[in-house]
């Protein structure tokens, strides 16, 4: 699917971290940042991770939800979400309903091999459910103040 701006972000329920689910419609009348990384514990979700982590207290202070989303089960979700005391929830998306529906489950190749796995991307989603901002091929540095910015600007 091509996600795109000023659509209608897809309505999803996901299993969480700590044995919840999360619904996009519940978070209705936040700001989301919906942000999808290809897997716990490696690199650079890890930093992206801290990252969101470090900047906690402005999102909150913009009235703005993270929510994180990868392919791995919620058991590895609660170690890694442990193990870097991450405050905002980690949604697993194991069979790519979710990742699909945002355009972040595509062909990517490494060391010559083409396999399809999650692109690093993340989603701005306003109050009313209506996306906002679409990063893809994120490079850490620098992302999580772009985001940050982009949520103080929404109306």
């Amino acid at each position: 699917m091509n996600l795109s701006i000023g659509a209608p972000a897809p309505d999803f329920t996901l299993p969480t971290d700590g044995g919840g689910n999360v619904s996009l419609s519940a978070l209705r009348g936040k700001k989301v940042v919906l942000y999808f990384y290809p897997k716990d514990d490696t690199s650079g979700c890890t930093k992206e991770a801290c990252g969101f982590r470090d900047a906690m207290p402005e999102f909150d202070g913009v009235d703005a939800v993270i929510l994180g989303v990868s392919k791995d089960p919620v058991k590895s979700h609660d170690k890694f979400k442990a193990k870097y005391e991450l405050p905002f929830t980690l949604a697993s998306d194991h069979g790519t309903d979710v990742c699909e529906s945002y355009g972040v489950w595509v062909e990517k190749s490494m060391y010559g091999k083409t396999y399809m796995g999650i692109e690093r991307s993340t989603v701005l989603i306003d109050e009313t459910g209506v996306v906002r901002q679409i990063w893809r091929k994120v490079k850490v540095p620098g992302h999580v103040e772009a985001v940050l910015e982009a949520v103080r600007t929404l109306p």
